[in-house]
């Protein structure tokens, strides 16, 4: 089985920076792409980021293009998330998964608030 532990969230101020990670235990997931994902209060998860097994493509939801990069190392079983030019509207909790994800290894996610 695959667990997956996402960190790096906190408070930052509109235009700051984070970087988020995600730590696979385990089974190794090399094989798959990955993605992080966000929920808002109220809302569905949303998309946000991925990136193919090799690291050789990404994908990013429109709201995040051109502010946030996915990256991975797949010696060390870790997916990161830079995230640049924060806005109020990132403020959710952000998973890492699979994608497409398997529901069976969400963790608990990583809180990040943006403040005006």
């Amino acid at each position: 089985q695959v667990q997956l532990v996402e960190s790096g969230g906190g408070l930052v101020q509109t235009g700051g920076s984070l970087r988020l990670s995600c730590a696979a235990s385990g089974r190794t997931f090399s094989n798959n792409a990955m993605g992080w994902f966000r929920q808002a209060p109220g809302k569905e998860r949303e998309f946000v980021a991925g990136i193919s097994w090799s690291g050789g493509r990404t994908y990013y939801g429109d709201s995040v293009k051109g502010r946030f990069t996915i990256f991975r190392d797949r010696a060390g079983n870790m997916v990161y998330l830079q995230m640049n030019s924060l806005k109020p509207e990132d403020t959710a909790v952000y998973y890492c998964n699979t994608d497409p994800p398997v529901k069976d290894n969400w963790g608990q996610g990583t809180q990040v608030t943006v403040s005006s």
